[in-house]
């Protein structure tokens, strides 16, 4: 009989040992009433007087589903994000919320329904960092009396109607049409500027633009053209510089 009551012992004894995990903490209960939060390591809970919940402090990766969204300029889209969350309170997580989960995953949905709401589809688009920042920073409020914190929530995917998405494409084909004519403008107007100052530099010294109508003839003999064409005052321009430049050399 001894030996029964003994072995009776050593297996309650057994199944009371319980092993927590390093990222593991217990939420104990003694008679329904919080008795304490313990640590990793073997613990020993004796049922049916004592219970203990087991709670997870690693980084819970948390999707939240694709939902439709007005923006503020009335165009619907569809948003689907991302959530990071980890407990930081073992006792609230366990006493004050019945699934922590499931909570923050539906405050979440909301939150980035009404956030994104305020914005219009071009803010949303252009400033989607400040966006995360906002809707993390009102989702990590309710859950900090639930012994939860969310370190992040990214926007990870958005859906444009098709209509949208064409007039979008036309607006962007539109804008590389703009600055290509804007810098062919720049362009002509920069060599316009250069052409004037050449034009200005001849008239002072007209012997330059006879030694460029040299220069042209011979590029264009270069081509091995059959065909020169002499301009009708090419003769009068070449004397013409001859006289000058025997008048620039001559002895003073």
């Amino acid at each position: 009989m001894a030996l029964v009551v003994v072995l009776l012992i050593l297996l309650y004894l057994l199944a009371s040992v319980r092993i927590l995990r390093q990222y593991e903490r217990g939420v104990v209960f003694l008679l329904g009433r919080f008795a304490g939060v313990r640590g990793p390591g073997l613990t020993l809970i004796f049922i049916p007087v004592l219970q203990m919940v087991r709670v997870s402090l690693r980084t819970v990766t948390m999707q939240i589903p694709s939902q439709k969204i007005i923006t503020r300029d009335n165009v619907s889209i569809d948003i689907a994000a991302v959530a990071y969350y980890h407990v930081t309170d073992p006792e609230k997580s366990v006493i004050a919320i019945e699934n922590v989960y499931n909570a923050i995953s539906q405050i979440s949905q909301t939150t980035v329904r009404n956030v994104v709401g305020r914005f219009s589809l071009d803010q949303l688009l252009s400033d989607t960092a400040s966006i995360n920042d906002q809707i993390k920073n009102v989702i990590d409020l309710h859950t900090e009396p639930w012994g939860s914190q969310v370190t992040a929530v990214e926007i990870k995917d958005i859906t444009l109607p098709e209509n949208m998405q064409r007039a979008m494409a036309r607006e962007a084909e539109a804008e590389r049409e703009r600055r290509a004519k804007i810098v062919a403008a720049e362009g002509e107007y920069q060599a316009a500027v250069k052409l004037g100052e050449a034009a200005d530099i001849i008239a002072q010294h007209p012997v330059a633009l006879q030694l460029r109508t040299l220069q042209t003839m011979a590029e264009i003999s270069i081509e091995k053209n059959s065909t020169i064409i002499f301009p009708a005052q090419f003769m009068t321009t070449v004397q013409e510089a001859i006289a000058a430049l025997s008048r620039d050399t001559a002895p003073r």
